[in-house]
């Protein structure tokens, strides 16, 4: 059985948890790099706040960032997500493999036809049917009223 390192997967699904983070994966799939500038163009967050995004996903292995200069570049890396990938694979191959048992046990069973509905109209209506079909309980004469 393959070994997962908790801490990695573990730091990469929460890293993954946050639909801002996953875009700016998404920006950076796209591209070699990106300058924190750019990545941050189409949020409306301030600066900070996408530095704290870079922090978490640099944290869990997923970008890299190098500065040249004042400019700092960030750029995908594989291998935290190649692991994750690894981790999933394993229960998809499991599900994979528990549907197609129950796909093959659906095929061997003998199955019987639908019968179709008959067009007599004399069917009998179900007991639940005549019971809701009684209408509803008169109310008995009205009761004394009170005078002063």
């Amino acid at each position: 059985m393959v070994k997962y390192q908790e801490d990695t997967l573990d730091r990469t699904f929460a890293a993954l948890s946050d639909p801002t983070r996953r875009a700016l994966l998404a920006r950076l799939g796209n591209r070699e790099s990106l300058s924190v500038s750019e990545l941050a163009q189409p949020f409306s967050m301030s600066l900070p706040a996408i530095m704290k995004h870079l922090d978490v996903l640099s944290d869990a292995g997923l970008i890299a960032r190098e500065k040249t200069g004042r400019t700092v570049a960030c750029r995908l890396t594989a291998q935290p997500m190649e692991e994750a990938m690894e981790w999933l694979n394993r229960y998809r191959r499991f599900w994979s493999e528990s549907f197609d048992r129950l796909a093959a046990l659906l095929e061997e069973e003998s199955w019987p036809k639908p019968q179709p509905p008959s067009p007599s109209p004399s069917v009998p209506a179900s007991p639940s049917r005549a019971a809701s079909a009684r209408g509803r309980k008169k109310s008995g004469p009205r009761g004394p009223t009170r005078k002063s």
